[in-house]
């Protein structure tokens, strides 16, 4: 009888606390990793079939909309005709990115809200392409943020304005390395903005490159940046959400001061040109609930899976959920987050 009452009074205790949440509630977000839904570059064979950008996105759509506001990152600019600027030693293998203008409408149909664009496939196509990206994007009235030229972006939801950031460690783009720009940067829209979003496209990229590992990381080279230290620098700053891509893997979620952090959100719509193989294909929607001034409440992490040449599907082996809460339990056992195995996001 006693244990059945103690179970009882845990049950109707977590109702309220549910119930508490959601009267909080101010916002909801939703956040994708990289979208590249098709190339025209190096041609278009690298296009949706049937040149159906649309139907990539058909089976995240009702996560991504159902949220007040959603993130992505654009893993290249949209421009119909251009001439790659991106060093190759062959055009015709060369990883640069051009998806068609028309596609850019699609993605937005799908219930996007804001983009990065700092990243390494940003500037393929030069400074034209950014701008015809940026002349999109003021068109369908969503937020770009994170070249030299557009360093912030504000958009309005349930009364609140929510500003979005973006860095990462190449040419034309918000350097993530520098420190006193992320406090200027962030420090500035924090002044302007109820909830601040700062991304940041950053880490090694690859398989073995799912740790946090609370360190610098190089790649080709490249300062691929301390993920671990920059989230913390940014939210120092005044940013309330933290959302990471760039590695092309799930990596671990977190929380500080009682701001959510996702240091990769790993791949999303990315059906050609990538590597899509075992940890490189699981895919996620991360819906966060936030408070008016951007504090974490509580959040679900909807599992997809990609395959080569179509769009992400629903995963009912809950790949992704079981990848990142086992790398939020490996790389941060101190983290105050706790992950349950149907991907609710709470407080420990």
């Amino acid at each position: 009888m006693f244990v059945k009452a103690l179970i009882s009074t845990i049950l109707v205790f977590a109702l309220f606390l549910n119930s508490s949440a959601q009267s909080e509630k101010a916002i909801s977000l939703s956040a994708v990793g990289d979208i590249m839904p098709g190339t025209l570059f190096p041609s278009k064979i690298y296009l949706p079939p049937n040149d159906n950008c649309a139907i990539l996105f058909e089976n995240a759509k009702p996560f991504i909309q159902s949220s007040d506001i959603a993130f992505g990152n654009l893993e290249g600019s949209y421009l119909d005709e251009g001439q790659v600027v991106k060093k190759c030693s062959d055009t015709t293998k060369c990883y640069a990115f051009r998806s068609p203008e028309k596609y850019f409408g699609d993605v937005v149909a799908a219930g996007f809200t804001m983009f990065s664009m700092a990243n390494n496939h940003s500037f393929d196509f030069g400074e034209r392409a950014v701008l015809k990206t940026f002349q999109l994007a003021d068109s369908f009235q969503v937020a770009v943020a994170g070249p030299l030229s557009r360093p912030y972006a504000i958009v309005e939801r349930n009364n609140l304005k929510i500003g979005l950031t973006a860095f990462a460690p190449n040419k034309g783009t918000q350097d993530m390395n520098d420190y006193s720009l992320i406090r200027s940067i962030v420090g500035h829209l924090d002044t302007l903005c109820d909830i601040v979003v700062f991304s940041f496209h950053g880490g090694a990229e690859g398989a073995q490159y799912q740790s946090v590992t609370k360190l610098a990381e190089t790649f080709y080279g490249e300062n691929r940046g301390n993920v671990y230290e920059i989230a913390r620098v940014a939210i120092d700053a005044g940013a309330d959400v933290v959302l990471g891509h760039g590695p092309h893997v799930l990596r671990a979620f977190d929380l500080y001061k009682n701001r959510f952090i996702a240091y990769s959100l790993g791949n999303f719509c990315t059906p050609v040109r990538m590597n899509l193989k075992g940890a490189n294909g699981l895919s996620v929607v991360a819906q966060l609930n936030l408070t008016k001034n951007g504090e974490f409440i509580d959040g679900q992490i909807v599992p997809f899976v990609q395959d080569y040449g179509k769009g992400p599907f629903y995963d009912h082996q809950k790949g992704a959920i079981k990848k990142i809460k086992n790398l939020t339990e490996t790389d941060l056992p101190e983290s105050p987050i706790h992950i349950s195995d149907e991907g609710v996001i709470t407080y420990k």
